[in-house]
């Protein structure tokens, strides 16, 4: 039970837990949450969460690697290349041979290291579903690295209830709260650790959208978050400018975003 003591977590926005908040209105997300979990019957937990909305793989490589080989925890979390994946000329294999090397990194500290897939998009509007072979390339290097390096790996990709669109955020690139806590279950489950609940429980029945109404959902989902998204993009501004990491300390776990 104490095998874990400490816990970084590093990446992007699915790690720093946008559109999964607290009560004051900061990120919470599957990463908060399992440390929670973790924290529970460990005297003395500390976890820090570096990850910044908006990082490329590049950035996170820079900013949040070293801050982890610094404080050498007993486990580290790694999900990156996210947001180069949607990027138009990023290349999956490419990424991978930066992700390993970053991978070679973490594991010299020492610690055990957990590793994320990238999502099926099969059930995405088709705009995002274009980008499904890439991840899916990019998914498979990352299960490479991960056997290579001796890593555990959340597959996400495998998790059916988060291929469901009531899974993610109005923005379509962010989970809800109740898909996060299914995340964190994942994780749980994947480090060996006690489950309290089944992330594979279906969705409730609901009635599905009809056509027109489903038109209507993609238009307002084109205008108010696609354009805007690439707009920033294309003048070279990144979601996460001006941004800090959470929690960029390790300090011990409290059920509460950190003042």
């Amino acid at each position: 039970m104490n095998r874990w003591n400490s816990f970084v977590a590093i990446g992007d926005s699915f790690t720093e837990g946008l559109d999964d908040l607290w009560d004051d209105g900061s990120p919470r997300g599957w990463a908060d949450r399992l440390a929670e979990r973790l924290a529970a019957g460990r005297p003395g937990f500390t976890y820090a969460n570096l990850a910044v909305r908006g990082k490329l793989l590049d950035q996170i490589v820079a900013d949040q690697v070293p801050v982890a080989e610094e404080m050498r925890p007993d486990l580290i979390s790694f999900c990156a290349g996210g947001n180069d994946i949607i990027g138009i000329t990023s290349d999956p294999d490419d990424l991978a041979q930066r992700v390993d090397a970053a991978t070679a990194r973490l594991v010299a500290t020492g610690a055990d290291i957990v590793m994320f897939t990238g999502f099926d998009l099969r059930r995405m509007h088709m705009l995002l579903r274009r980008l499904r072979g890439r991840v899916a390339t990019y998914n498979e290097n990352l299960r490479a690295i991960a056997d290579r390096h001796g890593c555990r790996i959340v597959d996400l990709w495998g998790m059916d209830v988060l291929a469901d669109p009531r899974a993610w955020a109005s923005d379509r690139l962010h989970l809800t709260p109740e898909a996060h806590e299914r995340v964190a279950l994942r994780a749980l489950e994947v480090l060996g650790e006690p489950v309290p609940s089944d992330w594979r429980t279906p969705w409730p029945a609901a009635e599905a959208l009809n056509w027109r109404a489903r038109q209507a959902d993609d238009i307002k989902w084109v205008r108010e978050h696609v354009l805007p998204y690439a707009s920033k993009r294309l003048r070279g501004l990144h979601t996460g400018d001006g941004y800090l990491p959470k929690r960029p300390t390790l300090s011990p776990y409290e059920r509460s975003h950190p003042a």
